[in-house]
């Protein structure tokens, strides 16, 4: 358990992921490539590489980390696990910063889409786990219909946003660029609403056929599940390539303690590396908290 004084500070504009109770944190893939897989995160994606061990490696920008690479994988046993994870830039000139780096690098993109709440480009790392990178929009921008948020999967014009890019050779993504929310293939969504909303709390924003967007603080979603190809999936289990765990980090202590207490009243427990709980289909979430003033409780 955690106490502190007073609450973070505002996310600053264009990291709305980061102005909620909760949002994502670190996500850790287990890999067969160990030295390609930190090869890509770095040189394509533009991460920073934190630190590096024998058996795994940790990216992010400066010391924020995002990407944790474990090697000793094994073929999945179950379609379901990461759809993608997203990472967040600050602005849509960094987006187009990031595009225009893609494009010189030759790294294969496979879309591009308006959501209208935000702008996302995406691809894949040389494992098949799929990534989104995106900007926000602005809160006060965001569509809704008699109350209720609007996305979309409109065409995003790439030529348009990569005439917006600068002339500099390209240094990696910005520092403020975090984690801003994880999409996973589940084997359903009733069953998958069940547990991230009426269990962790978050709430459901949008619906599409097949898939379910939940959030905290009225971002349009930190979690994103679908059974577009793992409808009726059973459960991954340990040492499955892919997805190994993310990060749901509490913004501060009173948070903090109010999902600890989630999980354990769930059936989480409390592991080496902190509060620990998996969903029906085995994707595992670690609670951390961002606050750097907070201190343990005495007692």
């Amino acid at each position: 358990m955690f106490s502190s004084e007073d609450r973070i500070s505002p996310a600053p504009a264009g990291m709305e992921a980061l102005d909620a109770p909760w949002h994502i944190g670190a996500v850790t893939l287990r890999v067969f490539d160990l030295a390609g897989m930190t090869a890509f995160y770095r040189d394509a994606i533009g991460l920073s590489l934190i630190d590096r061990g024998e058996t795994s490696a940790v990216l992010g920008v400066g010391s924020t980390v995002l990407v944790r690479l474990v090697q000793g994988a094994r073929q999945p046993s179950s379609p379901a696990g990461l759809f993608h994870l997203a990472i967040l830039l600050p602005s849509r000139r960094d987006l187009a910063d990031w595009l225009a780096h893609a494009v010189a690098s030759g790294v294969p993109l496979e879309g591009a889409s308006d959501h209208l709440v935000s702008e996302a480009i995406y691809l894949s790392d040389p494992e098949g786990n799929g990534i989104e990178i995106y900007r926000d929009r602005p809160r006060s921008a965001w569509p809704r219909r008699d109350g209720a948020l609007l996305m979309a999967t409109d065409r995003l014009d790439l030529n348009t946003l990569l005439a917006e890019a600068g002339q500099r050779a390209y240094a990696g993504v910005p520092s403020e660029t975090r984690m801003g929310h994880v999409h996973l293939r589940v084997g359903d969504t009733t069953a998958a609403e069940a547990f991230y909303s009426d269990v962790l709390g978050l709430d459901v924003m949008v619906r599409y056929p097949g898939a379910s967007f939940l959030a905290s603080g009225g971002y349009h979603h930190h979690v994103a599940v679908n059974v577009w190809n793992s409808r009726g999936a059973k459960p991954r289990e340990a040492g499955d390539a892919g997805l190994e765990s993310f990060e749901l980090m509490a913004q501060d202590a009173t948070a903090y303690n109010a999902m600890h207490a989630r999980f354990l009243s769930a059936g989480g427990s409390n592991s080496a590396e902190g509060p620990v709980i998996a969903d029906p289909w085995g994707n595992r979430i670690m609670l951390t908290v961002a606050a750097a003033r907070l201190k343990p409780l005495q007692g």
